[in-house]
């Protein structure tokens, strides 16, 4: 499908659309947190990691694992721990040549998210990432992020999306499977079957997931 529509160029002809926010909206942003704000990322269980690639591409990869997860180090830096996964360590390398970074949280049941942006570097610091473990596995890896801007998302997009009803919840085997979209994309001799069980006996092992 061909978009047939005029294509907005400038702020000026998006502004005369959608009109500009209230001074208090405008003004929420802050370069840290507080006592406030700082109870959305401890009760979090969930973040999203934008970063940007060296190619000029973008990339954005979920976190999860109990509540308070991302530690909060000061009121200007957050801790990441890195867990074990695919080892594509996509978000790792885009840090390594891109230092900026974008955050995600949610808080299930909670309408409102809250998103923070900075800069993260990688960091191997096993005293640093002692309290981050998890079932007595200490990260190998961090991501230390200093915090630029911190602001709350009002609830409107998750408030559309009914996103935290469970009646509109979908059924896991309704969609494909993990094996199966791999080998549609690159093994079309993969046993989608065989595969999808052995991940399973990997997670339940605990193999990539701490």
């Amino acid at each position: 499908m061909t978009a047939t529509g005029r294509t907005i160029r400038d702020e000026s002809e998006l502004r005369a659309i959608l009109g500009s926010p209230s001074e208090l909206v405008a003004g929420k942003v802050a370069d840290r947190l507080n006592g406030l704000t700082r109870q959305f990322i401890e009760r979090s269980p969930f973040v999203c990691i934008a970063t940007a690639r060296p190619d000029g591409g973008l990339d954005v990869s979920p976190r999860g694992d109990p509540s308070g997860f991302v530690r909060i180090l000061d009121e200007r830096t957050l801790l990441l721990p890195e867990r074990p996964g695919n080892k594509l360590a996509d978000t790792l390398t885009n840090i390594l040549a891109d230092e900026r970074v974008a955050l995600l949280f949610l808080i299930p049941g909670v309408g409102d998210s809250f998103r923070v942006n900075g800069r993260a570097v990688v960091v191997q610091d096993e005293e640093l990432l002692a309290a981050s473990a998890v079932a007595g596995k200490v990260p190998a890896l961090g991501i230390l992020v200093t915090v630029e801007e911190a602001f709350t998302q009002c609830s409107k997009a998750l408030i559309r999306s009914d996103l935290w009803n469970p009646e509109r919840h979908v059924d896991r085997s309704d969609l494909p499977s993990s094996g199966e979209i791999l080998r549609a994309i690159s093994d079309p001799q993969l046993d989608p079957e065989e595969y999808d069980r052995e991940r399973a006996e990997r997670y339940a092992r605990g193999d990539g997931l701490y």
